[in-house]
């Protein structure tokens, strides 16, 4: 095909900044966990932490739908330039600000712009790489995302030791700037000039109802107690809004979650594997460091460190799977096995002990990275390879947002079956004279008398033990329902003008050339 030569360097150009995109997005939501303590010294506002993290969730949470469909509607390019402009404002304004509130109002308005980030970045990909190649470029992205996990909390120690807290957020302007200017020359994408009729109120509902769910999920049992009147107002009014949602959805001329689009059975089902998977994952592996930095008295970073072994798994099969899938043109089996790995991962976890060691850890969170590392990015794939391009950006929020509910609900979720359990076992196992304590920061468990120290990290263990079986009969259910994905040939067409030819088309092209 002319000019296919020319276009690939610019191509890939636009793949590296879209990496860097996506960095940002999934770096942000873990870089700043380190340095929380020292904002709040230097701040104040202890009784407003949580909000720092949650008025970020929720805003990128409410925001990715909305992007997908502006995407769809007027153009991906800018879209994402005007989502990585709000990114940068938000995280130059997070780093200038002078009080908690002013901290918490500028991570909402940053992660207004990370919502943005991850949903259009991948939406472009779907626009620029053919599904039939698309397959390689996975290992790259889930690379991205496993990096961003383990190396967030360390960038945020190092800023907090050797700098200030403030660089956690003026790091995102330089990498921003080099990636909205590749985005700005590089890449060309379709114009609409078309006019369009906005469904605001669909917009509205939307927003109101996972603002609902992600509040409730977020500070239940936290912040607010899970019969406090605040979070029982909040599950009515998520009971409430979503069925309104559906209804409004169903009379709009251009919905912002077409209907239709669930009516799909290759968007309806990868998208309920990844809440669930979402769902297990996030809901039990966030336990893993603190049963290191309780039981094994590691440091936070020391613990950190220890996902290595989950990422490198996730790094290994997500390449693998990606290549195979290229070479195969099939993807209905990766999902298959990968839950499968990630059920035996769960299980082998749930007999973490006191006396379990280190590498016995770093070796089930191996087993359970090479099963996800089977599961998400193939999930996207699927449901990308099931549209036409003027939804594209539509089935990219939407599962994303499957994902992001499935992670909150199973946070708080397994944390609430945790607590309950931790407590049950600490009453049973402390001596008479020692109280239980009502946190379970390392610091403040390893300051207990040796007795009451063992004890606790006896009760720990154990109560992890339901968390980790229960996100293994979550999985289980995963796999079977995986079972349910269709193979559906992947297209060898992208659908953008910058896309990345086909391979396969050329070396075919060749033997019947010769």
């Amino acid at each position: 095909m002319p000019g296919e030569p020319a276009a690939q360097p610019r191509v890939r150009l636009i793949f590296l900044a879209l990496m860097l995109v996506l960095l940002l997005a999934s770096l942000d939501q873990t870089i700043v966990s380190t340095a929380l303590p020292t904002i709040v010294g230097d701040l104040g506002g202890l009784n407003h932490l949580s909000w720092v993290v949650t008025a970020y969730l929720l805003s990128s949470t409410v925001a990715g739908p909305l992007y997908g469909k502006l995407g769809d509607l007027y153009g991906r390019k800018p879209v994402l330039q005007g989502a990585i402009v709000i990114f940068l404002a938000g995280s130059a304004l997070c780093g200038l600000a002078q009080s908690m509130l002013q901290l918490i109002l500028f991570r909402a308005l940053q992660g207004l712009g990370a919502g943005g980030l991850i949903v259009t970045t991948l939406a472009v990909i779907g626009d620029v790489i053919p599904p039939r190649e698309r397959g390689k470029y996975q290992g790259y992205f889930g690379g991205v995302f496993g990096v961003s996990t383990v190396i967030g909390p360390l960038l945020g120690g190092f800023f907090v030791d050797h700098l200030s807290w403030r660089w956690i957020f003026y790091v995102n302007l330089p990498v921003g700037a080099v990636a909205l200017a590749v985005i700005a020359t590089a890449f060309h994408a379709h114009a609409f000039k078309q006019r369009h009729q906005i469904d605001y109120l669909g917009a509205a509902l939307l927003a109101a109802a996972l603002s609902a769910v992600v509040l409730f999920t977020s500070l239940g049992g936290t912040t607010w107690a899970w019969g406090s009147t605040k979070i029982i107002a909040l599950i009515v009014a998520s009971i409430v809004l979503l069925p309104l949602f559906v209804f409004v959805e169903a009379r709009a001329a251009e919905p912002i979650m077409p209907l239709a689009v669930f009516r799909n059975h290759t968007f309806s089902v990868p998208s309920v594997v990844g809440l669930i998977v979402a769902f297990a994952l996030f809901g039990a592996v966030t336990s893993l460091p603190l049963y290191l930095q309780v039981t094994k008295g590691l440091s936070p970073t020391k613990s950190g460190l220890q996902l290595l072994p989950l990422m490198a798994g996730v790094l290994v099969t997500s390449i693998l799977s990606g290549q195979l899938i290229t070479r195969l043109g099939r993807y209905r089996f990766f999902p298959i096995a990968g839950t499968a790995l990630m059920t035996v991962g769960m299980v082998l976890l749930s007999r973490l002990g006191t006396h379990s060691s280190i590498w016995s850890a770093a070796a089930d969170a191996i087993v359970l990275g090479l099963g996800l590392g089977m599961v998400m990015q193939v999930l996207v794939l699927a449901v990308q390879n099931s549209v036409d391009r003027s939804m594209m950006g539509v089935a990219t929020s939407g599962s994303t947002l499957f994902r992001q509910i499935g992670g909150s609900i199973g946070v708080a979720l397994f944390g609430t079956i945790f607590a309950n359990r931790l407590h049950v076992e600490l009453a049973s196992r402390l001596p008479a004279n020692v109280r239980i304590p009502k946190t379970t920061n390392p610091q403040t468990i390893h300051h207990l008398p040796a007795t009451a120290r063992t004890a606790f990290q006896d009760a720990f263990a154990v109560a992890l033990h339901p968390v980790f079986l229960t996100a293994a009969g979550v999985s289980l259910l995963a796999f079977a329902l995986s079972w349910l994905l269709r193979e559906v040939p992947l297209r060898t067409a992208a659908h953008a003008g910058d896309a990345i030819p086909p391979q396969r088309d050329e070396r075919a092209a060749a033997e019947a050339a010769a």
